[in-house]
């Protein structure tokens, strides 16, 4: 779909915002929000409802303007025709024509840019062939948000904001999807994509960014976002605990405890002194979901008093 690009160089900056403040009437929606996305990269923007996500994805795609700041998209404004032609955008609400079929929507869209993908390989890589002749006001609401997101590769973009692109699927069709994503990317492809699926961030980013409250809590790899918590979770059956140090939550589910810890090594070591019978103990560090409502629950009661020059949380400074 895309040309792939030079691993040897630094990746270009596609799509940046420093700065921006976007207020609708005495809301503000984003606060001195800095954010930059390079060629190549796969970018997870994580957030509860709310959180500005999805304003932040219209001020890069040209649809709202900042209250104050700079966006650039591939460094020009996102405002310009030129630089929109090279990106693809699948909006949380998609406006189909109902008495459209679904190969002439394809058709559509790709009369808009001068070098589309055929409608044969966009059906094709978004299992749509079978759907090609039906309306879209005959489809169910998966089957339009497949459609949806399948429109935004029509125009072989550089540049792919997908606001939370899996919304109402089954797993089978969540998974076509990232298969198209992931082979979007291999191509050189770059990807900014909003979900609620933590586990699709897990599945398809290389980096997250957590926000809440207009503010970036978090910017970082996915692996370094996880481990920001410091914590683990020690899995095991037993019939009950002693007390035991570094202990963060503990619950139990269908015979097994879950303890979330600090320092799992310490607490393994206590268990064992403490002589009580356990068995099939698993450790594993935390879940990007658990990382992220450990990032915006500590961080929302501060978050109002904020400065604008308070810096995101990385792996290196949190």
């Amino acid at each position: 779909m895309t040309q792939g690009i030079n691993p040897g160089e630094p990746p270009e900056t596609v799509a940046q915002v420093r700065n921006v403040t976007r207020r609708f009437g005495g809301t503000v929606a984003l606060h001195g929000v800095d954010l930059a996305v390079g060629a190549g990269e796969v970018v997870g923007l994580l957030g509860p409802n709310g959180a500005g996500k999805s304003t932040l994805l219209n001020l890069l795609v040209g649809l709202r303007r900042p209250t104050s700041g700079t966006v650039e998209l591939f460094g020009g404004s996102p405002l310009e025709p030129a630089s929109r032609r090279l990106i693809g955008v699948t909006p949380q609400e998609t406006g189909l024509a109902p008495t459209l079929r679904v190969g002439e929507c394809v058709d559509y869209v790709a009369r808009h840019y001068p070098n589309p993908l055929p409608r044969s390989e966009v059906l094709a890589r978004f299992g749509l062939e079978k759907l090609a002749r039906r309306q879209t006001g005959g489809l169910s609401g998966g089957q339009q948000r497949r459609l949806a997101v399948a429109l935004a590769f029509v125009g072989r973009p550089r540049l792919v904001f997908l606001d939370e692109p899996t919304t109402g699927l089954d797993v089978e069709i969540r998974h076509v999807l990232w298969d198209a994503i992931r082979d979007f990317h291999a191509e050189g492809g770059t990807v900014l994509l909003t979900s609620h699926y933590l586990d699709e961030v897990e599945a398809l980013a290389q980096r997250a960014v957590v926000i809440d409250n207009g503010r970036i809590l978090a910017d970082d790899s996915v692996d370094a976002i996880r481990a920001l918590v410091g914590v683990h979770r020690v899995s095991l059956t037993a019939a009950t605990l002693p007390p035991l140090p570094n202990v963060v939550a503990t619950s139990e589910s269908d015979g097994r405890i879950d303890v979330l810890t600090t320092d799992s090594d310490e607490l393994v070591r206590a268990l064992v002194r403490s002589g009580v019978a356990f068995r099939d103990l698993t450790t594993r560090p935390t879940t990007l979901e658990e990382a992220f409502l450990h990032i915006t629950t500590a961080a929302s009661p501060a978050v109002p008093a904020a400065s604008p020059a308070d810096r995101p949380l990385t792996g290196a400074n949190a």
